[in-house]
């Protein structure tokens, strides 16, 4: 249950951002007793592996809060932040616990493959509703919200990315959260763009 838990937790992170929970799972694997990589996954805290992220993270970081080049990064991370999902839910899958020291619960280990597949389905539905929100947002304030949008994506990510690992219980009321501030977001942006429109259309009738 804890690792099913931690699995979501840090797939739906992989969804705001590909690198975070990554790079959280290696630095606290490597540098801390409080989590343990079963055996497959070790590279995750290898030092190239580090590097590599941190320096994909950092570029990320920068694009994701440019206009119009976040649209195109979003693209191109349609693919990497459900692999990168999958990943981080097969490790926890693989290790059917983290550790003593995050849960007292004992599992037995269990197959990874169905753990990456759910996984890396979580990321990509996190992923399309951001993909789904960004350009709204951008559109509806002429480009100056996407870098406070991305900012806050970013921020979720670590945080669930945290609760994942130390507080998995609470990782289901957490996306519960996250879906509920999805929907509220969409339906504000959708009636302030209709609103626009009708303004527009009232315009253009008062000027004929």
């Amino acid at each position: 249950m804890f690792a099913f838990l931690t699995g979501a937790g840090l797939s739906a992170a992989a969804g705001l951002n590909a690198y975070i929970p990554l790079l959280i799972v290696g630095l606290i694997s490597r540098f801390t007793d409080q989590l343990s990589l079963p055996v497959g996954f070790g590279w995750m805290s290898q030092w190239w592996v580090l590097a590599i992220v941190t320096v994909l993270l950092a570029v990320e970081f920068v694009v994701d809060k440019i206009p119009v080049v976040d649209h195109v990064n979003d693209v191109i991370q349609t693919v990497v932040r459900p692999v990168s999902g999958g990943a981080v839910a097969a490790a926890s899958s693989a290790a059917g616990q983290w550790d003593d020291a995050v849960s007292s619960a004992v599992t037995t280990s269990v197959d990874p493959v169905p753990g990456a597949i759910l996984g890396g389905l979580l990321a990509l539905a996190v992923h399309a509703a951001k993909a789904l929100l960004r350009p709204v947002i951008n559109v509806g304030t002429a480009g100056l919200g996407g870098s406070t949008a991305s900012v806050a994506e970013d921020t979720s990510s670590v945080g669930l990315s945290l609760l994942a690992i130390f507080l998995p219980i609470l990782v289901g009321v957490a996306l519960l959260v996250m879906l509920v501030v999805f929907v509220w977001l969409w339906r504000v942006l959708r009636r302030r763009r209709r609103a626009r429109g009708a303004r527009k259309a009232e315009a253009t009738a008062s000027v004929g």
